[in-house]
C-alpha cells in the first residue's frame, strides 16, 4: 500500500496556481491538497463550470499530480466562530466588520465547496468548523454547562444543512481538530460525533501536531477514533518548555525560541511518526499522508522537499504475514 503524498497548497497560496504545482512536482510530491484561496481554487467556478475544472486538471496532469482532498479551512471558521476583526481577513473585503454577513456567506460557501469538490473528483474536503465557545476554554469568569452545551448545539444547527449537502453530493468533511475549534482534543472531539450522533459526513482530519502540544496521545487519538479518520495531515511540534515557556504560547509569535511550543518541519519535532504511520495501517487508513508544512525556522523550499523525503521513507504498509511464521516446523 502505497499512499499518494501530497502538500497542502494553503501555505504556498502566495504563489499562482501552476507556479506552486511546478513547483510541488519538483520536490516529489504526488499531488496537492489544494487550497480554495488565492487562485488555486475558485469553488465557484469549479461547482459551475466544467471547463474550469478541465482547465484546473490540465495543470495537475500537466505536472503528474492528484489531487484526493480539497482545503476549506478559511470559510469553514467563518461559520461558527465569534466574530471579532480577525475573521475579517477570512472573507471577502466587502463583509468587514459584518458579523451576521460573513456567517450568511461562509455558510454558502461551504455548501459551494462541497459541489466543487465533487465536481473535482474528490471525496474529501479538509476544515474547520469554528466555535462559539472557544473562549470558554478557561471557566473565568465561571462557566455553565449550559453555555457549554449551547455553543455544540449551535454548531450542530448551523452545519447540518451544510452536511445535507455534502450528502447530497457524496462528499465528506474531515474536521482538523484544533484550538479555536468546537473540537480541539480528545474530550471535545468524542462530544461533537455524539452531537451530530455520529454523522458519517462529518469525521477527522487528522493532525497529530495539534494534539501533541495539547498533551494528548496522537496515537491513543488516532486509535480511538480510527473509524473517523477521513484524512491525516502530516505535521510536526516540538515543545520547549524550558521552565520559562509556557504551553500557550505567550503571545510570541512563531519562530522565536523563547516559544514553549512552536510548529517544525516533520521529522524535526516530537511526533512519533513511526507510531502514527502503524496506527494508520492497522485503522486501514489507505488515503493521501498531506503534509501541511509549517516552519517559520525554515527555508520553505529547502522544508518541504526534506518532508517529501521523510514521508516517503515512512510511507510503509502493514504486514501481510507473522515475522515468526517462518520458525514454525511442519
Amino acid at each position: 500500500m502505497a499512499r499518494p503524498i501530497t502538500l497542502v497548497t494553503g501555505q504556498w497560496a502566495d504563489l499562482p496556481f501552476e507556479e506552486a504545482c511546478k513547483l510541488v512536482a519538483s520536490m516529489g510530491y504526488d499531488g496537492v491538497e489544494l487550497a480554495t484561496w488565492g487562485d488555486h481554487l475558485d469553488v465557484h467556478k469549479a461547482a459551475n463550470d466544467p471547463a474550469y475544472v478541465a482547465e484546473r486538471k490540465a495543470i495537475l496532469d500537466k505536472y503528474n499530480l492528484k489531487c484526493w482532498a480539497i482545503s476549506g479551512h478559511l470559510a469553514g471558521q467563518c461559520v461558527g466562530d465569534l466574530w471579532d476583526e480577525r475573521l475579517d481577513g477570512f472573507a471577502p473585503a466587502a463583509l468587514a466588520g459584518k458579523p451576521e454577513e460573513i456567517r450568511a456567506w461562509a455558510i454558502e460557501e461551504m455548501k459551494v465547496t462541497a459541489r466543487a469538490a465533487a465536481a473535482m473528483g474528490c471525496k474529501i474536503v479538509t476544515g474547520f468548523m469554528g466555535s462559539p465557545i472557544w473562549k470558554y476554554w478557561y471557566s473565568f469568569p465561571q462557566t455553565t454547562e449550559e453555555m457549554v452545551e449551547g455553543g455544540f448545539d449551535e454548531i450542530v444547527r448551523l452545519w447540518s444543512p451544510i452536511f445535507d449537502v455534502f450528502d447530497s453530493v457524496g462528499v465528506k468533511f474531515a474536521l482538523e481538530v484544533h484550538p479555536t475549534e468546537i473540537a480541539f482534543d480528545y474530550w471535545t472531539t468524542k462530544k461533537l460525533f455524539e452531537k451530530f450522533k455520529d454523522r458519517p459526513t462529518l469525521g477527522l482530519n487528522y493532525d497529530p501536531s495539534h494534539l501533541l502540544w495539547n498533551m494528548v496521545d496522537p496515537l491513543v487519538f488516532a486509535r480511538d477514533f480510527a473509524d473517523k479518520i477521513y484524512h491525516v495531515h502530516i505535521k510536526d511540534v516540538k515543545l520547549n518548555l524550558d521552565g520559562r515557556n509556557g504551553i500557550l504560547g505567550s503571545h510570541i509569535t512563531f519562530g522565536n525560541t523563547r516559544r514553549g511550543w512552536d510548529f517544525v518541519s516533520p521529522g524535526h519535532g516530537g511526533v512519533d511518526f513511526d507510531g502514527v504511520i502503524r496506527e494508520l495501517n492497522q485503522a486501514g487508513y489507505e488515503g493521501p499522508l498531506s503534509v501541511e508544512w509549517e516552519d517559520s525556522g525554515m527555508d520553505r523550499v529547502f522544508g518541504a522537499t526534506e518532508a517529501c523525503a521523510f514521508v516517503q521513507k515512512l510511507n510503509f504498509s502493514a504486514s501481510t504475514t507473522a515475522f515468526d511464521k517462518a520458525l514454525a516446523t511442519e
